[in-house]
């Protein structure tokens, strides 16, 4: 497997796992938005909304569609906020 299908493959699996990182703590902050981990909850939400949204724009500056990255159908500001 040469370089580049590494890279590609790397960052297509990075970009699923950090979506499902994401979601995963949106359902959480929601589903515990009453407790005592509520601010550190809503905190790793926005710190996973800001690495998608870097994501994202980085593919497009490198001309990636955001398929490639597993980053397809996902808004940072609609969906993770």
């Amino acid at each position: 497997m040469s370089s580049q299908d590494l890279a590609a493959n790397y960052l297509l699996d990075l970009g699923g796992l950090v979506r499902e990182l994401a979601l995963q703590a949106k359902q959480e902050y929601q589903d515990n938005r009453s407790s005592d981990d509520a601010q550190f909850l809503l905190g790793r939400l926005g710190a996973l909304h800001e690495v998608v949204s870097l994501m994202q724009q980085q593919a497009i500056a490198f001309s990636l569609s955001l398929k490639d990255v597993s980053l397809e159908g996902i808004d940072p500001d609609r969906d993770l906020l």
